[in-house]
């Protein structure tokens, strides 16, 4: 029985160096260069044309190990973000019950738990434009925060406070904040019925129980990273 290959191990660098070279000085314009070559050609000589589109096996695998590791950089923010904030927000006496680094759904109830807080970490880089997704998690943990039964002071901590603010106050239907989690919907609608109708009338109640914190100060690589992707993308 014939064994399959094994190809040789790639490194990260090299992979994103290859997907570089591919991607030349603009993806979508070496596309479309691509296709201007494929235009009328037929099957005796599309191996000729593919050979200078610069099309390798390699490149391919390449870009399925960059996808790989970049399905991981959420937790990879999330962990770091938290580590690198945990110095300027622990006061002293503070301890650390327990913090939960893992991007997602973990058993722990929050991202953070000492003995006189509650917390949650949102490292979102707002974009502008439609921001559902963001905002229904942001709900999310602010909910968790605001319904927690405890004497510990709750804390949200954001990059920026301004479209948190204005998604907060806002007067979006929370119907359909809910309507993308079966879950929360469900704890949501067990405890406080169909009473708040917008985001709004279920947070100016709340709104002094948890403290939202803009912590951009403590990670500023995050902030300069996301000013450069906005940058990249205009260009």
């Amino acid at each position: 029985m014939a064994t399959e290959s094994k190809q040789p191990q790639i490194a990260v660098s090299e992979a994103i160096h290859l997907l570089q070279t591919f991607r030349g000085l603009d993806l979508t314009r070496t596309i479309g260069q691509i296709e201007k070559s494929l235009k009328g050609v037929g099957s005796e000589g599309y191996s000729a044309v593919l050979g200078t589109t610069g099309a390798k096996r390699e490149i391919l695998r390449a870009a399925g190990l960059v996808k790989q590791v970049a399905a991981q950089i959420d937790v990879v923010v999330h962990t770091l973000g938290i580590l690198l904030c945990l110095p300027h927000i622990l006061r002293p006496g503070e301890v650390i019950e327990y913090v939960s680094l893992g991007a997602g759904n973990t058993k722990r109830r929050f991202d953070l738990e000492t003995n006189q807080r509650i917390a949650e970490f949102k490292f979102i880089r707002w974009q502008g434009g439609s921001e559902s997704i963001r905002q229904n998690s942001l709900f999310k943990d602010f909910y968790g925060l605001a319904e927690q039964e405890t004497q510990k002071e709750r804390f949200l901590y954001v990059l920026g406070t301004e479209h948190g603010k204005k998604f907060f106050e806002g007067g979006r239907d929370l119907s359909s904040v809910l309507s993308h989690s079966v879950k929360l919907r469900k704890q949501f609608t067990e405890k406080l019925g169909d009473r708040y109708g917008t985001v709004r009338d279920y947070y100016l109640p709340r709104k002094g129980l948890v403290v939202i914190q803009d912590v951009s100060s403590f990670v500023p690589e995050l902030v300069a990273a996301a000013a450069e992707a906005v940058k990249a993308e205009e260009e």
